[in-house]
């Protein structure tokens, strides 16, 4: 059974937003309201959250994108009280969204605010809804849940990439087994430059970064 994760290199990452398109496009993640935003926050799975260093015009922008960490121990499943959320056997953190009662612990415990709450009837702008994925396991969430990246589950049983780590333009992004020794996304995990986010707090995500060199 593989333990799937992801590497992202940000030395190459150049905030074109290819993976922030190519997972709203595939997963069918909604705008939600007039203006795209639901109760103030945008929904993105895969967002990309940017820093600038420096008065202009000695500027350096640095960027990080930020999928769900997949974490080994996910605080989100712990806190769960129905099991709406849930760890599979290849560690993708996953969601039933029929049993979700839109309690929002989990929101609260995720520490990399990467979960999302469906406060509106998902709404699609007319140029995307003639492009939805027409996949009844990504099919738009209703009302009422939460819902989050899934490492593209879909796309992964049948052997191929990630919407994000398809189409990143920069080559950036890495995808495979954790714990497989001859996997590209295993050897860089174990580079000098690989950190993952909060990792003080014991949730072992299964995202890595490459530091920017």
């Amino acid at each position: 059974m593989p333990r799937w994760g992801m590497v992202i290199d940000l030395d190459k990452c150049t905030a074109c937003q290819a993976c922030t398109v190519a997972c709203r496009s595939e997963n069918n993640v909604t705008f939600q309201g007039p203006e795209g935003t639901a109760k103030g926050r945008a929904m993105f799975w895969r967002e990309v959250l940017a820093e600038v260093d420096g008065e202009f015009p000695k500027v350096t922008a640095h960027f990080l994108p930020r999928p769900c960490m997949h974490c080994d121990n996910p605080p989100c499943v712990q806190v769960c009280p129905v099991g709406a959320t849930y760890k599979r056997e290849d560690g993708v953190v996953l969601q039933h969204y029929e049993q979700c009662i839109g309690c929002r612990y989990c929101m609260v415990a995720c520490p990399y605010n990467a979960r999302f709450f469906n406060w509106e009837k998902p709404e699609f702008p007319e140029t995307m809804a003639q492009y939805q994925n027409p996949n009844p396991k990504v099919k738009p969430r209703p009302v009422g849940v939460v819902e989050k990246c899934t490492f593209c589950f879909q796309r992964i049983e049948k052997g191929i990439l990630p919407a994000c780590a398809q189409t990143c333009t920069g080559n950036a992004t890495f995808f495979g087994d954790l714990d497989d020794p001859d996997s590209r996304v295993s050897q860089l995990a174990k580079s000098p430059r690989a950190f993952r986010l909060l990792e003080d707090l014991g949730t072992n995500p299964k995202v890595y970064y490459l530091k920017e060199g």
